[in-house]
């Protein structure tokens, strides 16, 4: 009969067990393979299929992703780029920029690419637009978020949430600072996030337009029309040399249960250049990255 064990002895066996569960932890974590490194559209940009977004229920400069609390979101920002990771989808209107300043303490501001979208709707009633001061307004913006985000320029920076198709009269103020922007190496890239059929419409005509942020999934879940609606205009962007990343992948969540299909659905569509998912866990991350492995991307 043996011997029962020694408290000493079950710690020991304890810790070794441990050590195992670690290294097949490791493990795992090592055979996730990073996205790959792509370029975006005509901008000169290269970034990661997938980005890390920040938006999940956002509004009122907080998110589900700020919710968090610095420590679990600037540990999530790494973990990101730890796998591969270069694309961070940020938002004035998510209050996002302070987070990121503080996760570049440890990222190389020169290795990743960094979109963040101006909420015009802050500075007063839609119906006035177009005055001359608006101009002022989006420099004062721009210049805040080059200091919120301790940077001299900013990879990507979109006029938010497009609404109607007639953005591209009413936002003349905000287009023509961007563009100057876009000019003195301020920012690289602009654009327009869609919420809106018609806007998306504009977008795709749009040439001061570079990048256009689309919702699509195979459900048409929180979409601006069917799959095959918004598929052909995306169709349309990409014929005309625009840039398009998908968002809403997972239907802010409804399709969780269907991942795989979605990421299928993403990959094999061919007319996103990228896309952005707003993950919340690490583990999250290594399931999308292994998904994005497994179904490599079409081109159109």
């Amino acid at each position: 009969m043996k011997a029962p064990f020694s408290r000493r002895q079950f710690v020991g066996a304890a810790s070794g067990a441990a050590v195992l569960l670690s290294n097949a932890s490791l493990l795992r974590a090592a055979e996730v393979a990073p996205p790959p490194q792509v370029p975006l559209g005509r901008t000169g940009i290269t970034m990661s299929r997938v980005g890390q977004g920040t938006g999940v229920h956002g509004g009122e400069r907080q998110s589900d992703q700020t919710r968090m609390g610095f420590e679990k979101l600037v540990a999530l920002f790494r973990h990101a780029y730890d796998r591969g990771i270069t694309f961070f989808d940020l938002a004035d209107l998510y209050g996002t920029h302070l987070y990121f300043r503080e996760a570049l303490r440890s990222i190389p501001r020169e290795k990743i690419t960094i979109l963040t979208k101006l909420w015009w709707r802050y500075d007063g009633p839609e119906n006035a637009t177009k005055l001359p001061f608006r101009k002022q307004m989006a420099r004062t913006a721009l210049e805040r978020f080059r200091h919120e985000l301790d940077t001299d320029y900013v990879d990507i920076v979109l006029l938010h949430c497009m609404t109607n198709g007639a953005w591209d009269q009413d936002l003349q103020p905000y287009m023509e600072e961007l563009a100057e922007a876009k000019e003195k190496k301020q920012v690289r890239a602009v654009g327009v996030s869609c919420h809106d059929f018609a806007a998306l419409k504009t977008a795709a005509a749009s040439p001061w337009v570079d990048v256009v942020l689309a919702r699509i999934n195979p459900k048409g879940v929180k979409m601006d029309g069917t799959p095959e609606e918004i598929t052909a205009v995306l169709k349309e962007m990409k014929a005309n040399g625009k840039a398009v990343i998908g968002m809403k992948i997972f239907g802010e969540g409804e399709l969780r249960n269907q991942k795989e299909a979605c990421i299928r659905f993403a990959q094999e569509l061919g007319v996103l250049d990228a896309m952005t998912i707003g993950f919340e866990e690490p583990q999250q991350i290594d399931e999308v990255l292994a998904l994005i492995h497994k179904y490599p991307a079409k081109t159109a």
